[in-house]
């Protein structure tokens, strides 16, 4: 059935985030006979929702974006079923305490050119800033830098920018992006951000925000999976993985159950990759494995969530500038689902500031409410109806730099096991984007030793005008 290679006809993907979904999905469209298990009763892994118990409102546990540049989530979307559920928006609006507005938005220049003219008229920068920003970007023109020692932050300090443009521009676009203060963040994955978003085309940096709770948009994927055939479990988490020589297959052992199949693919963070690695037979590249896995660390992110008795704000997302708070996400107004509700409901998020996750509910609640006010004195008489505060310890891996030499390949030490995940070897930092390449990619893996050698990964987005003189 697939191929002269090894017989690979079933597989079982341990994890249902969004790589475990991205693999199962093309693997389950190619034909396979896919199991998907899932520790926890729902899909999406840290790209989730859940009814939150003092509220009683379904909220996501962080907001997630997505961009024109992330090929390979938009087609998972499509797999699924689930483009229609994103907004797409070509503006961004920076705001400043006191709250002036700067737009950016692309025109009719190209590219790098077109987002030019709003970057000239943006009221949040000074001359010496606009100057700074540009000589900065201008330098991604030609090609993304390799990844070395240096740290973005004293690639900030060794190109001259200004405080100003370091706390307006590239903490904003950085901190959303990547998820990681700038002295611990890789100058390599920095650059490809700033290239694809500013640079490389209008359409790369278009930005598209999901209009339903997350747990819907990823319940798409199972609906999809289950009409090809495929097993589901959930509320089953893999904790030993053995060779069963006789049968020639993997069982995956969980805590009600045992599954066997001829492959295997690990979609798990690397957190809960080093756990079962223990239980693997030993293997050539076993313990490198492990070496590599047990150098990766965290990122957080913080989200606060307010639920007011009237509108504080026309705007359906924007980026706060100059305060704990740093970006606004109007719910009510994403989510069709709560057009006509009485009152506003925003979600402000706070990225990768440490300092905050030791903070008491109350004390973020506070904060939140006093830098609000900050952009939208309305807050002071508007009366808060309930408020919620999500803290994801875990959010995303840190890019460092030269993380690159210890990220693993889809091919693991073992036949027939195959590792995915957003930490893996994908050429992008830590992202939705990121984690379906790699979903992708470990079902390559899998179709070549099954002899088929089917592709998976979507190529980039072209770059387009004159940037495509510099591919």
């Amino acid at each position: 059935m697939h191929g002269q290679g090894r017989s690979i006809q079933s597989v079982t993907v341990v994890g249902g985030g969004v790589a475990g979904l991205a693999a199962a999905s093309a693997l389950a469209d190619s034909g396979y006979r896919v199991r998907l298990v899932e520790r926890r009763p729902y899909v999406g892994g840290r790209a989730s929702s859940y009814e939150h118990p003092g509220t009683s409102e379904i909220i996501d546990n962080c907001q997630h974006l997505l961009f024109g540049c992330c090929t390979n989530l938009l087609d998972l979307y499509g797999r699924i079923g689930a483009l229609d559920k994103l907004r797409w928006f070509d503006e961004i609006t920076m705001i400043e305490p006191g709250g002036r507005q700067s737009v950016l938005r692309p025109s009719a220049l190209p590219a790098p050119l077109h987002a030019s003219a709003a970057f000239l008229g943006a009221h949040a920068f000074s001359r010496a800033d606009k100057l700074a920003i540009a000589r900065g970007l201008s330098s991604f023109i030609s090609g993304i830098p390799n990844d070395t020692e240096e740290d973005f932050a004293h690639w900030l300090k060794r190109h001259k920018q200004t405080p100003g443009a370091i706390k307006r521009f590239w903490e904003p676009v950085l901190y959303a992006a990547l998820n990681e203060e700038l002295d611990k963040t890789s100058v390599h994955y920095a650059a490809k951000v700033c290239r694809e978003l500013f640079l490389s085309s209008p359409e790369a940096g278009r930005m598209a925000i999901p209009s339903v709770p997350l747990s819907d948009l990823y319940g798409h994927a199972l609906q999809s999976l289950k009409a090809r055939g495929a097993e589901i479990n959930l509320r089953s988490g893999a904790s030993q993985v053995e060779w069963d020589a006789q049968l020639d297959q993997w069982i995956v052992i969980t805590e009600n159950d045992r599954f066997t199949s001829d492959a295997v693919i690990f979609a798990l963070p690397f957190e809960a990759m080093a756990k079962l690695l223990s239980s693997l037979p030993d293997a050539p590249g076993k313990q490198a494995l492990a070496s590599q896995v047990s150098q990766f660390s965290h990122a957080p992110i913080a989200a606060v969530h307010l639920w007011f008795d009237r509108e504080i704000t026309e705007l359906e997302h924007a980026s706060m500038l100059d305060t704990t708070i740093q970006w606004l996400f109007n719910k009510s107004k994403l989510q069709p689902q709560r057009h006509g509700q009485q009152g506003q409901y925003l979600e402000l998020v706070i990225s990768v500031l440490r300092s905050v996750i030791p903070m008491q509910r109350q004390e973020l609640i506070d904060l939140a409410m006093r830098e609000l006010a900050l952009f939208f004195p309305i807050v002071h008489e508007a009366r808060l109806l309930k408020a919620a505060v999500t803290k994801e310890v875990r959010a995303t891996f840190s890019i460092r730099p030269q993380l690159d030499k210890i990220r693993p390949a889809a091919q693991s030490p073992w036949p027939c096991i195959f590792l995915a995940g957003d930490w893996t070897a994908t050429g992008w930092p830590a992202t939705m984007e990121g984690a379906a390449r790699s979903g992708y990619l470990a079902a390559e893996a899998l179709s070549k030793v099954a002899g088929d050698e089917e592709k998976f990964l979507r190529p980039d987005l072209p770059p387009s005008g004159l940037m495509r003189l510099f591919k």
